[in-house]
């Protein structure tokens, strides 16, 4: 069953190309969606950017900047994504289909992101924002702004910073697992402080950010 773009994201396309082309891996045809998807990511940027400075005009632009981080990012993409069933309607090719690419994260979310870039390009702002502001109903009600503290790696960052100390390094040492179930090891290193603590997680940005937890501990409790 086709991906039925008017029930689940409130658009009836009038170029139905751009639909297919979003919903379109690189391995599947040289008419994919990264174009797209590079629209898409700048146009949820906007969006989102619009409906944090309406609704919070008390908060500073760090602040905004922190919550619509939290609202952008690869995880709540891949969430929304997971919600739209895109990994039933993401044309891929035979060894993505073979490697479980239709559940790999980055890939729904890269094709969420490009849904909306198409969106973009066959109406314009207006309708994509529509499109965004529906997308995210879940994740914009009763958003409380203050429920959004520090990252870890922030915090670290910030601590460092403040004690004229060098910004800690990340390495990965090693991933784990099949491609669609991968985790990974990394380790967080602050030579200044003698400090080398790992974290692990379903990505990278979420294994660093354990890791940043545990340096962070270790830094301010000497």
């Amino acid at each position: 069953m086709p991906f039925d773009a008017g029930h689940q994201l409130g658009h009836v396309f009038q170029r139905p190309e751009l639909l297919l082309q979003a919903l379109t891996h690189r391995s599947a045809a040289s008419e994919h969606n990264e174009r797209l998807e590079f629209i898409g990511d700048a146009v949820l940027d906007c969006a989102i950017a619009l409906v944090l400075f309406r609704r919070f005009p008390q908060l500073s632009e760090g602040e905004l900047s922190r919550v619509r981080a939290s609202l952008v990012n690869k995880d709540t993409l891949h969430r929304l994504a997971l919600k739209l069933d895109l990994g039933s309607h993401v044309r891929l090719g035979e060894g993505e289909i073979r490697s479980g690419g239709a559940a790999r994260a980055s890939i729904l979310a890269d094709a969420l992101e490009a849904l909306l870039g198409a969106v973009f390009i066959d109406a314009g702002f207006d309708a994509a924002n529509a499109v965004i502001e529906r997308v995210y109903a879940s994740e914009l009600v009763g958003l409380d702004p203050a429920g959004f503290a520090k990252d870890p790696k922030t915090r670290l960052q910030e601590w460092l910073q403040a004690r004229r100390l060098p910004v800690p390094e990340y390495a990965i040492v090693a991933v784990n697992g099949e491609a669609h179930v991968q985790s990974f090891d990394v380790v967080c290193r602050i030579p200044g402080l003698g400090i080398e603590a790992p974290g692990s997680g379903p990505n990278r940005r979420a294994a660093e950010q354990v890791a940043a937890t545990r340096a962070y501990e270790q830094a301010a409790s000497r």
